[in-house]
């Protein structure tokens, strides 16, 4: 019996034993996750990964990524010291987030008050660039290529480019896009225009800019049209679910024209951005408008729109079906005021 009794311990103490170590293992993988605790009472436990556009994501266990709007947000601990940036340009080195009550609690000598509204957190780990540092280059690069053979042989290449360098004080954008289609052996379009723009950001939404333009369409009479002018810009939002500007100022144009006579004037010159990620997918609605009203004959406009959805197709490669609609009432009476286009283009974007 006492033989028995002696053995029958241990037997019996290693799963509990190794019970308490699992427990102890959890409450120590409970005691270092990020913890995000909402207005209606919901506990969320994994690691935050960042904030960012009023947003806080972070990675759980139970549902992946979650992203969660900083409005619904009660209190908020993140273990992991990041860069924060704050509404007011306020940088915070290597700090961990912590949130009380919707409001975002600081211990540092770079912050001047310890509490802040939650809305005051930009975004965390900034790049160089949201810093001040230089420029944040993205772009879009694509082609739209059409071959039919049989009955009609036709060949369509269609090509554009989308480029931005911005940072903290300014932008530059540039576009460039063109169009060659042949059918049967007879070219049917051929066109190009490029345009170059300078935005100066100032306080608040508002941004000063000048634009230059040139293009050609052999097909549209237009030998050479180029304008050049100042205008004043606004970002009326500028969240991924909706980012919408628009520009309104003055142009110089000069058209030199194939066969009409040659124009130069004084014109109105707006455009509207917008784009939107609403749909979800990493996929991209847009919109690019852009017209010319000119105030020497007030009867003749120059309007172009680019609409289209984007979506992501593998890495960085995009795929787009857009619309393009161009109007001109300029023209010649032999000419078309209006072209229709619809493409399907595959693209790189950076």
């Amino acid at each position: 019996m006492t033989l028995y009794k002696h053995r029958t311990v241990p037997v019996l103490a290693a799963p509990l034993l190794l019970m308490g170590a699992l427990i102890a293992q959890a409450d120590t993988a409970a005691t270092q996750a990020d913890e995000i605790v909402l207005k209606n009472g919901s506990r969320l436990l994994g690691t935050i990964t960042g904030v960012r556009d009023g947003m806080v994501k972070i990675d759980t266990e139970f549902a992946g990524s979650i992203s969660i709007k900083l409005e619904h947000i009660d209190s908020m601990e993140a273990h992991d010291p990041v860069v924060l940036l704050l509404e007011n340009g306020t940088v915070v080195e290597s700090q961990g987030i912590a949130v009380e009550q919707q409001e975002l609690v600081l211990s540092t000598p770079e912050a001047p008050a310890s509490r802040y509204p939650l809305q005051d957190l930009a975004l965390t780990d900034p790049a160089p660039w949201e810093l001040g540092q230089g420029y944040n280059w993205t772009g879009l690069a694509s082609a739209a290529l059409s071959l039919q053979r049989g009955n009609t042989d036709s060949d369509e290449f269609d090509y554009k480019l989308d480029a931005s360098w911005r940072s903290t004080e300014d932008r530059y954008t540039a576009l460039l896009s063109g169009e060659v289609d042949e059918a049967n052996g007879v070219r049917n379009a051929e066109n190009w225009s490029i345009l170059g723009k300078y935005d100066r950001f100032l306080d608040g939404p508002l941004y000063w800019g000048i634009n230059a333009s040139v293009e050609q369409d052999e097909f549209a009479d237009v030998d050479l049209r180029y304008y050049l002018g100042p205008y004043l810009g606004r970002e009326f939002y500028s969240k991924p679910v909706l980012n919408l500007s628009g520009e309104a100022g003055l142009v110089l144009v000069d058209e030199d024209f194939i066969i009409a006579e040659d124009e130069q004037y004084l014109g109105a010159n707006w455009t509207v951005n917008a784009s939107s990620n609403y749909l979800g997918g990493d996929s991209r609605l847009y919109l690019r408008h852009t017209g010319i009203w000119n105030l020497d004959e007030t009867d003749e406009f120059i309007l172009h729109l680019a609409m289209g959805l984007g979506f992501p197709l593998l890495a960085q490669i995009e795929a787009a079906a857009e619309i393009l609609l161009d109007y001109d009432s300029g023209l010649p009476a032999e000419v078309d005021s209006l072209d229709q286009a619809y493409r399907f283009r595959i693209g790189y974007s950076w």
